[in-house]
């Protein structure tokens, strides 16, 4: 099973890059499963249900959420009808799911959507949480189990690693837009601390730079907005499971502006 993940979809430039690239990214690297994560798609600020619909007639299987899930607010209706997710550490009575469970071929892959603590809402213990979901999915005999952990601070997701080296097939971090180099293959887990945003590249984490200088400079907050024009870049990973849900091989994909998506990266594999 072969699955690419892109995280933080950031306003139209990344979604114009999806719509350029993700095609070949699933042909060339033959994935069989294509998950995006959507916490930034709608002009920076969760998504709304009209790019909901544009982005799934792209070959994107199932979208993760984030802080900004709620954001837009006529996305709330369709968690529960779309292949949408929401982290599942918030409340039970919050709308929508947290966990997708699925048919791969032969196989079933669940997909859990994770929030971590630090500057972010307030949510259900990351760490408490998923223990009890991992032990219910190992308890149903689930071998490939993949998570976005959406979360800030990098000890979290270090630490979720630590947590669960062995017993899942992937933790891929989402939310900070800056991509790490960390990509590596520990006791079968594929971990990247931040797989990084696709949207423009050539100013603060995909939002237009003056009003990012403007809130550094005078300590006065303004609204950020995505910049129209600008130059931009897609990343990507990608990582094969075996049939027992171990990660066999995994790399680092990215693609600038109408150039070809080229591998910048393969996974160390921690002995």
């Amino acid at each position: 099973m072969r699955i690419a993940f892109c995280a933080d979809i950031v306003g139209r430039p990344r979604r114009d890059m999806l719509k350029k690239h993700i095609a070949h990214i699933k042909r060339e690297y033959k994935a069989d499963v294509v998950i995006v994560n959507y916490e930034n798609a709608s002009h920076g600020f969760g998504l709304s249900a009209k790019n909901a619909k544009e982005l799934f007639k792209l070959p994107i299987d199932l979208m993760t959420g984030g802080n900004h899930t709620w954001d837009k607010k006529d996305i709330i209706p369709l968690l529960d009808d779309m292949p949408l997710l929401r982290p599942i550490n918030y409340p039970k009575a919050t709308p929508g799911r947290g966990i997708e469970v699925m048919q791969v071929g032969e196989e079933k892959l669940a997909v859990i959507n994770l929030m971590g603590h630090f500057t972010m809402p307030m949510v259900d213990n990351p760490f408490v949480k998923v223990l009890e979901v991992v032990e219910r999915l190992e308890e149903a005999e689930v071998k490939h189990i993949m998570i976005d952990f959406h979360a800030e601070a990098t000890s979290e997701k270090r630490a979720l690693l630590a947590l669960l080296k062995g017993r899942v097939s992937a933790i891929v971090g989402s939310h900070t837009h800056v991509g790490t180099d960390d990509v590596t293959i520990d006791e079968g887990t594929f971990y990247v601390t931040d797989v990084g945003m696709t949207g423009c590249r050539d100013n603060s984490l995909g939002m237009d730079v003056k009003e990012v200088l403007d809130r550094f400079l005078t300590g006065v907050s303004g609204r950020f907005d995505v910049p129209n024009q600008c130059k931009k870049m897609l990343q990507a990973v990608i990582f094969e499971l075996n049939s027992e849900g171990k990660c066999t091989e995994a790399f680092k994909v990215k693609a600038y502006d109408d150039g070809v998506a080229i591998v910048v990266q393969q996974a160390y594999h921690e002995q």
